[in-house]
């Protein structure tokens, strides 16, 4: 794609003065190989000389718009129908073609690190490698740093998926995006936004989180542990490792030896996680309103401590309701629940809790993790599974395909029985137990004492029990970072950790 000016210099122009002479620019996912949603109304949108006029053709269609006093232009071309590539050409007093363009299914994918680890990292690289001829699926990562204002053109470049290239393609997304392409037959492209170790509320409206009633002790808390943390002690411990490392890496040069790893400066490290909505504003304002068709969520760990998950339950809803409202439509949702993991200090059940409650919303969906994790690694490496588990869900339910399960067993509903405590699930056809009787359960009278559980199937029931308590009030599933668990529905979906809460009349 032919463009004048770089980005960057367009940014830094406009931002000096929003009447500066400046030609017709456009945000980054714009751009050679790019995949448009198909069925949708299209979006585009740009910047220009104030009133300058600007026209958009792609395929038969030519619309024209005038830029607007801040210079910004956007208009809606109407939806198109995949086939061959096209070509969206943008004219006002430049003209911008951006070129092989195709029309299929886009899906966004966000989150940390178990977001962004690459193909390359995942199981059986060399296999995937060799059938990564995929020309018509394509990935765009935004690229873009945290930021204090909402970013307007992002920074990135569509690739297209070759063995060459694959190896840098988000691996969740890419098998997830496989799974959908080979099923109905039409490109797919994958908008990968992600940043390993960053918590949720970098990644939310700063303004939407601070108006939110149920997010004021989180902030109260943050605010407490900003103001214990020493900035010059900080300073001074980095600037010693510093000069440690440089030591290190002379001798171990010298030495022939391998070399040390660099300190991480702790005030750029907190820059690139992001402060409360920067990332929000650097990596995902950019790509509104672009049209996809849903959205892919792999986050969490990083909000796992003890003073942080608690707050799960409300940030998770919070940011898919605001990315809809923004995009301007309720886009399908779906995340990976945190799989088993043995990390100490970490408060796992309580945010895979947030996740398991949080599909009460509208049109979301969730991959359930609880097997495939691994427990001495943070980033589990059969990434194929993860994104398989979450296009059944997708092929199921936002594509209406014949599929053998969307999801494993959730908790529906439970009842007291005397001394048993009975639960019925959904997506419970041909329950059982995998590799052995049933294990996982847990049983309390008391809501603190917790005792191991005598669990059986009862066709889409399990049925609950342990001799020393009479009187149960609760039950759990899987409460455990890294639990010993095996309940599974007939298509080998594991059921999702869960636990009930007593009744004010069972205590």
């Amino acid at each position: 794609m032919k463009r004048i000016f770089s980005i960057g210099l367009l940014a830094t122009m406009m931002a000096l003065s929003p009447f500066a002479r400046a030609e017709v620019t456009m945000p980054a996912i714009f751009s050679d190989h790019m995949v448009l949603q198909q069925e949708k109304p299209l979006p585009v949108w740009g910047w220009a000389d104030p009133g300058e006029v600007v026209r958009v053709q792609i395929a038969a269609q030519s619309k024209q718009t005038t830029a607007g006093d801040d210079g910004r232009w956007t208009m809606t071309m109407d939806p198109l129908q995949p086939g061959e590539p096209v070509e969206l050409v943008i004219t006002g007093k430049n003209k911008i073609s951006i070129r092989d363009v195709l029309v299929g299914e886009v899906w966004l994918g966000s989150g940390q690190s178990n977001m962004a680890m690459t193909v390359k990292g995942a199981n059986d690289f060399a296999s995937e490698q060799k059938q990564a001829t995929l020309p018509s699926i394509r990935m765009f990562k935004e690229s873009s740093s945290s930021s204090l204002t909402p970013g307007r053109l992002g920074n990135g470049t569509w690739e297209i998926c070759t063995p060459e290239s694959v190896g840098g393609f988000s691996a969740t997304l890419y098998f997830f995006g496989r799974e959908i392409h080979q099923r109905l037959d039409v490109p797919v492209g994958l908008i990968n936004s992600s940043v390993g170790g960053t918590p949720i509320e970098a990644w939310i409206d700063a303004d939407t989180q601070r108006s939110d009633p149920d997010l004021q002790p989180f902030f109260a808390a943050t605010k407490r542990a900003n103001s214990a943390v020493d900035l010059e002690q900080q300073k001074a411990d980095y600037e010693r490792s510093l000069a440690r490392y440089r030591k290190s890496l002379t001798k171990a040069k010298a030495d022939g030896s391998p070399l040390p790893k660099k300190p991480r400066d702790p005030s750029e490290l907190a820059a690139r996680k992001g402060n409360i909505g920067g990332l929000f504003n650097g990596k995902i304002a950019p790509l509104i309103p672009y049209a996809i068709r849903g959205a892919l969520w792999y986050q969490g760990e990083a909000n796992s401590t003890p003073e942080k998950a608690q707050y799960y339950q409300h940030q998770l809803p919070l940011l898919i309701t605001d990315w809809r409202q923004r995009w301007g439509y309720d886009f399908p949702f779906a995340w990976a629940q945190l799989p088993n993991f043995t990390g100490t200090g970490r408060d796992w059940p309580t945010v895979r809790e947030a996740m398991l409650n949080t599909l009460a919303l509208p049109n979301t969906g969730m991959g359930i993790n609880i097997d495939i994790g691994d427990a001495g690694d943070i980033h589990p490496k059969n990434k194929q599974e993860v994104g398989r588990r979450l296009s059944l869900w997708a092929l199921g339910t936002v594509y209406e395909q014949d599929v053998p399960a969307i999801s494993g067993p959730l908790p529906k509903g439970h009842e007291i029985r005397g001394d048993q405590i009975v639960v019925s699930f959904d997506h419970a056809h041909g329950l059982k137990s995998r590799g052995g009787p049933l294990t996982g359960f847990e049983i309390t009278d008391d809501g603190s004492t917790w005792f191991d559980a005598t669990a059986a199937i009862d066709a889409e029931h399990v049925i609950v029990s342990n001799p020393e308590v009479d009187h149960p009030t609760a039950i759990r599933y899987a409460w455990a970072n890294d639990p010993k668990c095996n309940l599974v529905n007939g298509d080998g979906l594991p059921a999702s950790p869960f636990r009930t809460h007593p009744k004010s009349s069972d205590r």
